[in-house]
């Protein structure tokens, strides 16, 4: 584990947000006041040697003593989820990195938000902010069903702005609705299922270019297939020159020649090993970068990404 950046922390409290979902407030070890951060932000946290996880502040980014996080207990959990159910409690000590925010709230005329299950935790802060700034703003929270949906104590003092919709009432969130006219000026934001960011990513191809902003918490579908080759990278700030075979990744090779790289998800979608690009064209396989991102070929996601070019140059 690279221990670059860890926060020692202690979990202050414990309390349930919803049916599955559990929210764990964390103070630092040292009683110095956390890094600001702004809605949109995510930590990674060191549930055990090994086991390191990436979750959204949910919390009150004016607040510097607590950072708030809020978990689902996922039934197929590869063991971050069902470890802090079952036995994180109130003492605890953990360690966090961050914040990193790969998912900021951008100025606009307007503002929608669609959110689905655990998703509604990086747009809590957001509802919060575009609130207190008198802004015109929507909420649309699906969830299985009322139970499940967390936070709607907090959301109900938003009013009509915020329209839950629970699946086992009301059906899938109706986008054709939402999203069926083009419109200037409006900035959509989505966190959710997989199925959820895909259906709004389709209805929202035909808006302005920069409208949509999405969060994935698993990689898109099929985004790390593809041949995988050989090639070699050079690190041209260490000098070295390595080869990355067909079933390794460059951040695993990177990490064996000795040189010190940050990695979290290892699957491309937190951001934090994205390194930027001097020379070759990377394979691009994360589900973060957005296709201009994507298309500049400036930064590339190392835990998961490959090169299109038998050489690729790296600014490490």
């Amino acid at each position: 584990m690279n221990d670059q950046g860890l926060i020692p922390v202690r979990v202050q409290g414990v309390r349930r947000a919803a049916e599955g979902v559990a929210a764990f407030d964390l103070v630092r070890e040292d009683g110095e006041p956390f890094p600001r951060w702004a809605p949109g932000a995510h930590i990674d946290v060191v549930i055990a040697e090994g086991l390191e996880r990436q979750y959204s502040l949910c919390g009150d980014p004016a607040d510097a003593t607590t950072w708030t996080i809020a978990v689902l207990r996922e039934p197929e959990s590869r063991g971050g989820s069902r470890r802090l159910h079952d036995e994180v409690t109130e003492g605890t000590r953990l360690a966090v990195r961050g914040p990193r925010n790969e998912f900021p709230l951008a100025a606009g005329r307007r503002h929608l938000l669609v959110a689905g299950g655990i998703g509604i935790t990086p747009l809590l802060p957001m509802v919060r902010e575009l609130a207190a700034a008198g802004a015109d703003w929507r909420l649309v929270y699906g969830g299985r069903q009322a139970a499940s949906m967390a936070f709607t104590d907090d959301l109900a003092a938003f009013g009509d702005r915020v329209t839950l919709w629970p699946e086992d009432k009301l059906g899938l969130i109706d986008l054709d609705a939402l999203l069926g006219e083009p419109a200037d000026g409006v900035k959509v934001y989505c966190c959710g299922p997989g199925a959820l960011i895909d259906a709004v990513e389709a209805r929202c191809a035909a808006w302005p270019p920069g409208t949509l902003h999405v969060e994935r918490f698993r990689p898109r579908e099929g985004a790390l297939d593809g041949e995988r080759t050989g090639f070699q990278v050079h690190l041209r700030a260490s000098g070295l020159t390595l080869d990355v075979g067909p079933e390794q990744s460059i951040a695993d090779v990177i990490e064996a020649a000795g040189v010190d790289v940050l990695t979290s998800c290892r699957e491309g979608t937190c951001g934090t090993c994205e390194t930027t690009v001097l020379d070759g064209v990377p394979d691009h396989r994360d589900s973060l970068l957005t296709a201009a991102e994507k298309a500049a070929n400036d930064t590339v996601m190392i835990c998961c990404s490959r090169s299109r070019t038998p050489l690729l140059v790296l600014d490490l």
